[in-house]
């Protein structure tokens, strides 16, 4: 279907891989996975023709038809929305408007009707005529409303774009299809139809992602980008993670026999092959875990942050009390109304909504950087919380070093105290002199989270904080709240962050909340929480 052939791209002396040879076939979904800046979406402009290789080529089958899911959300600003999800099918879309010319015409010959005709036969062959119901429903599953579906694409919110550019990308059954952060300004309920889609979608994906969750839940394939090459292994994300830190195990341990160590190999892959029969995972149906090749397992060079959040003292019986909590943004809409609950010892609750402006605005309130219309918020006098929010830049603005600006958070001075906590974050050596004004979205991230570890708190309050992380960042925080004693609060799109660390689900609509104590699953599958959910978003 696609195949790469002797790829290789190098940025002056520095080579991001080179003699790539792969072949992506139909029927698979392939993940590209890479540490920050190994080159996952530079290898997929190589896949779709918008970045040349130094050497090497990559051809798709004659006939075969690839889409892209576009990331400039204002290409087509000019367009109406149904006529945005038709372009995705470039000859289709050419057809329709060499057609509505020729109709056009008021001198219209008998050449003008020889084309016409086999016009509309290319157009029957390609089911045109099902073209905008298609595009439609599309739309509608990916929560675009009717009423939207004539409107410019500049009239629409970012996320809303971002769901019309995705209906874009699977418009019309595409052979190869390219995408690069689906789940993006997602909400749960998409990425979970998204999911499903391509989970049954029969031709060829290809996708980075760092929801792991999605990645599992599709992927056949995981194509990783280490060691200056692009290897493909057979499985899901979770399978090859947890193969890699098994490998890596392994290869530490210089007293274990070869014999031993593939025996211990082979006895995790039926493990692992066998709680994949009972779940919904792609990879289940396609039975990708026959064809592996236990020597292919190696370790990977990733490094993973090492995050451990400690309580200098265990939080009281009360926590946390809201009472009647409303709030109306500035343009009158109702983001959350008449809230009312309370948090437990043990929580790990996971806050969801349709509406992520609504979660945003709750955790400001909830902290005090916002005031609501109506209500009461009360901590317990026991409570010592530490706050990571969805919008950090104002933690950054003054021009000092890494050291230097987590020593302000700190009463222990010692520069070796404090490096040490910026260590765990993977900030070592000259890294802890960078300016704190030039750190990327990640690099803040990770040092709030070396702020938070080292403010030892009893309640985590944290608004998305797995954005701009990368996926071993990301595996690192997941593994520490799991373990960590004291409450969690978070509001977060991951699925898999949310059901391996949340024992309470709660979802705040404009017209009150559901509070569940069971996981995200459980939660997603009630078909009673659904119906609820349905009659409070539509209320």
């Amino acid at each position: 279907m696609l195949n790469v052939s002797n790829v290789s791209l190098r940025f002056g002396k520095r080579v991001l891989f080179e003699d790539v040879n792969l072949k992506f076939t139909r029927g698979n979904c392939y993940g590209i996975i890479g540490a920050n800046g190994a080159g996952k979406s530079t290898f997929m402009k190589i896949l779709s023709g918008e970045v040349e290789p130094n050497t090497g080529s990559v051809d798709l089958e004659p006939g075969k038809r690839m889409t892209i899911l576009k990331q400039n959300h204002f290409e087509f600003d000019e367009f109406p929305v149904l006529q945005t999800v038709i372009r995705g099918h470039q000859k289709l879309w050419e057809i329709m408007e060499e057609k509505d010319a020729l109709y056009a015409k008021e001198d219209f010959t008998e050449d003008d009707g020889m084309r016409a005709s086999e016009l509309e036969g290319e157009f029957a062959e390609m089911d045109g005529w099902n073209a905008e119901s298609d595009a439609a429903t599309l739309l509608s599953n990916l929560g675009i409303a009717e009423n939207l579906h004539e409107r410019l694409m500049k009239d629409l919110s970012g996320n809303q774009k971002v769901r019309v550019l995705l209906a874009q990308a699977l418009f019309g059954n595409p052979d190869v299809l390219l995408m690069d952060e689906p789940t993006n300004d997602l909400d749960v309920d998409t990425i979970r139809w998204l999911e499903d889609f391509l989970a049954q979608f029969e031709n060829t994906v290809l996708v980075i992602s760092h929801d792991r969750h999605f990645l599992d839940n599709v992927c056949t394939n995981i194509c990783d980008i280490d060691f200056g090459k692009i290897n493909t292994f057979s499985g899901n994300y979770t399978f090859w993670y947890q193969s890699s830190q098994l490998a890596l195990r392994q290869r530490s341990d210089q007293n274990k026999k070869a014999e031993e160590k593939r025996k211990e190999l082979q006895e995790f892959i039926q493990r692992f092959s066998a709680n994949v029969a009972k779940s919904r995972q792609a990879t289940s149906r396609k039975k990708m875990l026959e064809k592996l090749n236990i020597e292919e397992i190696q370790p990977s060079t990733r490094k993973y942050p090492g995050i451990i959040f400690k309580q200098a003292r265990e939080v009281g019986d009360q926590i946390l009390t809201v009472e009647d909590l409303s709030f109306t943004a500035e343009n009158g809409e109702k983001l959350f109304s008449n809230l009312n609950f309370t948090v437990n010892k043990g929580d790990k609750i996971a806050f969801i909504s349709r509406n992520t402006m609504a979660l945003n605005t709750l955790f400001k309130v909830l902290w005090g950087d916002a005031k609501p219309n109506k209500g009461e918020i009360t901590w317990g006098v026991t409570v010592t919380m530490s706050y990571l929010p969805n919008e950090n830049a104002h933690f950054f603005t003054e021009n000092i070093n890494l050291v230097d600006w987590l020593r302000q958070y700190s009463t222990e001075k010692d520069e070796t105290f404090i490096r040490g906590f910026l260590g765990r974050m993977l900030f070592s050596g000259e890294e802890t002199q960078k300016m704190c004004t030039v750190l990327s979205g990640g690099e803040k991230v990770r040092c709030m989270m070396s702020k938070m570890m080292m403010e030892n708190p009893n309640v985590l309050v944290m608004d998305e904080p797995t954005n701009h992380l990368d996926l071993e960042s990301i595996q690192a925080l997941n593994n520490g709240l799991v373990d960590y004693a004291g409450v969690v609060l978070f509001h977060s799109h991951d699925q898999e962050f949310i059901n391996t660390i949340a024992n309470r689900i709660i979802e705040i609509t404009p017209n009150g909340l559901i509070d569940k104590y069971m996981t995200y699953e459980e939660y997603a599958e009630d078909a009673s929480i659904k119906a609820r959910k349905e009659e409070l978003y539509g209320a």
